[in-house]
């Protein structure tokens, strides 16, 4: 072929420049020498090819880049089974408040053995008024029962004469009938002058004001010498067997996991104590302007109770399993609660959440997370979103 042919006339040329010496024996010094520079040449350009190849351009970013990142402490929460709690805000009230006013026909306050704060049983006088003029009618109607039943007596007696003459005959049948009428008209008189008499009694028994029921009395809005009537406004307000209640105000979504009976811990705006009740009531409505509903949690008397007071309760809605995330975690502005996490690309993302109970360990996370986020864990205020760290994860005592 070509190529063997040319390769041989080449190798011919070059045995007849070197000579027959140079064939036996070993190459000449200056030949030997330029062998070397060029290898070292080739060898140095082969590590500079290198060097560019893999140092520089293989890889997303150098280890200096690296280095410039800011590391930040990252958590993956996970979920966690959690006692459900509801925070609500309300005020104390009398679980059964109990307005007392005048029932009769009023008059002047005369009397009044009892203050505000003290207990009264059922039957008890509130206030006494004046009735002079109330006892005067009376003992006029009881002088009508006396007339009346003596008209009624000589009647009787009239009659019982009558009977014993008609079988002589000075008496006739129908002189009989008349006086057995008188008899019986005067009979009615006398039930007549009773019940205006009991009347007149129960009036001057209902002046005195009493208590409809054993309790706390709550209010005293009435002073000696004042003149009450029937039917004004209430006098004084009683909490009955000084049963308390909480209206806690939840929201509808809320509200719907709630149910009569759960336990509830109530703390009044003093936070020194805290007083356990349960929920007695739901309210069956939503109110159309801020979305939400009462639940009535019931509670025994106490001192520390006083209603009109604030308060807020703590009502149990069962468990639930959700992330819970330290408060370095969770941030918030105007937007609302939000976390930051990190991406598959190291890069900070915002998430707005729904935050629910604080337990001991944290923040329950009610919506906006799985569990499987890379949370940040603190310093978020000072990532922006987009920005690429340096995540390291972290895990939560």
């Amino acid at each position: 072929m070509k190529y063997e042919s040319g390769f041989e006339a080449q190798r011919a040329q070059v045995m007849e420049s070197v000579g027959d010496d140079d064939m036996i024996g070993a190459e000449a010094p200056g030949s030997m020498r330029r062998r070397i520079i060029v290898i070292a040449l080739v060898a140095l350009a082969v590590a500079i090819v290198a060097f560019f190849a893999f140092g520089s351009g293989g890889g997303d970013a150098t280890p200096d880049e690296t280095a410039q990142l800011p590391t930040v402490s990252v958590v993956a929460p996970g979920r966690t089974t959690v006692e459900g709690e509801i925070v609500a805000t309300g005020t104390l009230a009398a679980r059964r408040d109990m307005p007392v006013g005048a029932v009769g026909e009023g008059g002047r306050v005369i009397a009044i053995p009892v203050e505000a704060g003290d207990w009264v049983r059922q039957g008890q006088v509130l206030a006494v008024i004046d009735r002079s003029v109330q006892t005067q009618q009376a003992q006029s109607a009881a002088a009508q029962v006396h007339v009346a039943q003596a008209d009624a007596n000589l009647a009787q007696a009239n009659l019982d004469r009558a009977l014993k003459l008609v079988e002589r005959g000075f008496v006739s049948t129908a002189d009989i009938d008349r006086l057995t009428a008188t008899r019986d008209a005067a009979d009615a008189r006398v039930r007549v002058a009773q019940a205006q008499l009991r009347e007149l009694q129960a009036r001057n028994a209902r002046l005195n004001i009493v208590a409809p029921a054993s309790g706390l009395l709550l209010e005293r809005n009435v002073e000696i010498g004042q003149t009450v009537s029937g039917g004004a406004q209430s006098l004084f307000r009683i909490a009955r067997n000084g049963e308390m209640e909480m209206l806690a105000r939840v929201g509808e979504t809320e509200l719907a996991n709630l149910s009569n009976g759960v336990t509830a811990e109530v703390t009044p705006v003093d936070g020194g104590k805290t007083f356990t009740g349960k929920v007695w009531l739901l309210s069956p409505t939503i109110n159309t302007q801020d979305r939400q509903g009462t639940a009535r949690i019931a509670l025994a008397y106490a001192p520390e109770l006083r209603p009109g007071g604030f308060a807020t309760a703590r009502i149990s809605s069962g468990t639930v399993v959700a992330p819970i995330l330290p408060e370095s975690a969770v941030l918030s502005d105007r937007e609302g609660a939000f976390v930051l996490i990190i991406d598959g690309e190291n890069k900070a993302q915002r998430r707005a959440v729904k935050t629910g109970a604080v337990t001991a360990k944290g923040i329950v996370i009610a919506e906006g997370l799985s569990g499987a986020e890379k949370v940040v864990l603190r310093a978020g205020g000072f990532l922006t979103p987009g920005e690429t760290v340096n995540p390291q994860m972290t895990k939560i005592d």
